[in-house]
């Protein structure tokens, strides 16, 4: 499943999908976890040293790696540069797994053992000096977006996604690339104003939501929340002693954290699975098309030279089938 965190800056986001990344593994689930927020905390969240987490690999500077790798020998596609972030996949593309290695991985995936099980990470890598007043930070993420868009999951399978705070997550399509997303808010005005934001720009393209309220303190945080977030609101999670500890820089066993907050975190991946039900993989190949022919109009025919949309693979849906994509059925006489 792929599932993203999302919610204002402050609220709590990379704490709680780091613990969600902890719980996965030690239910020994097989996880991709990717730091796709510009403040890089991920790493120091499961645990990494700042010199660890500072040595992790960009993956926005393995670009023409990925580009190259995911193109394999679609002939839709003439070479690596005229790939962007929205390229899709289509036949002869290589695609990506979650428990397989490849070139991708090896270039931007490091190990983190968490409790004696391990997870990978990767990381868009931090916004640099020399990148300002030149770069957009999401032109960073664009690594993130190509590698989800080349990517075949399955049931019990989980790409964790920390993404960047506020509504800018819907800077790109990557925001439509979820089976859920989690929501992380407050019981505050601000905290709230997120998801409201959220839910508008969301509910055209069926994506999926569900409301972490963070940082509750008693019962008329719990009542504030329900009456802002409705049927949205999935779980409260409260203080934490083991996340103090855990912030300090001296986290216990994950097996010590309070059984309320595992529970919270057993609701989360209940929902994440319980959302495979609903995977569209017709629907995600058409979001996945309409982003990249939007992008490809508005910057990136002139960028790349190319006609972009040439690049669509009108028969084929990205598909979990032997972990490549399937045959689009064909459309039915009116």
């Amino acid at each position: 499943m792929k599932i993203a965190f999302v919610g204002k800056g402050g609220s709590g986001k990379t704490t709680l999908s780091s613990l969600f990344i902890r719980h996965l593994a030690a239910n020994e689930a097989p996880v991709v976890a990717v730091d796709a927020d510009i403040n890089q905390h991920l790493g120091a969240a499961l645990g990494l040293t700042e010199e660890e987490a500072a040595g992790l690999p960009a993956m926005g500077a393995q670009l023409p790696l990925i580009k190259e790798y995911l193109r394999g020998s679609n002939p839709r596609i003439a070479s690596a540069d005229t790939m962007i972030k929205t390229t899709p996949p289509g036949a002869g593309s290589r695609l990506l797994r979650v428990r397989e290695d490849n070139p991708v991985y090896q270039a931007c995936a490091r190990p983190v053992r968490l409790d004696g099980e391990e997870v990978r990470l990767m990381a868009t890598g931090p916004f640099t000096e020399s990148d300002l007043g030149v770069a957009c930070y999401h032109s960073k993420v664009g690594a993130v977006e190509l590698c989800l868009n080349h990517l075949v999951d399955g049931p019990d399978e989980y790409v964790v996604v920390d993404m960047t705070a506020g509504s800018d997550s819907f800077a790109s399509g990557m925001f439509t690339r979820f089976d859920v997303t989690f929501l992380v808010a407050e019981p505050t005005l601000k905290g709230i104003s997120v998801y409201r934001q959220y839910k508008a720009y969301a509910r055209d393209f069926g994506v999926a939501l569900k409301v972490i309220g963070n940082k509750v303190q008693g019962r008329d945080d719990i009542e504030f929340l329900r009456a802002e977030a409705g049927e949205d609101l999935l779980v409260t999670v409260g203080h934490s002693d083991w996340v103090r500890a855990m912030e300090k820089g001296r986290p216990p066993r994950f097996e010590l954290l309070e059984a309320d907050n595992r529970m919270a975190l057993q609701a989360l991946q209940d929902a994440a699975d319980d959302s495979y039900a609903q995977r569209d993989w017709a629907r995600y190949t058409e979001q996945m098309v309409h982003f990249h022919l939007r992008n490809a109009e508005s910057w990136g025919n002139a960028k790349t030279g190319a006609d972009l949309a040439q690049q669509v693979d009108p028969g084929f849906v990205l598909g979990e089938q032997s972990g490549a994509a399937i045959p689009r059925p064909a459309p039915q006489p009116a």
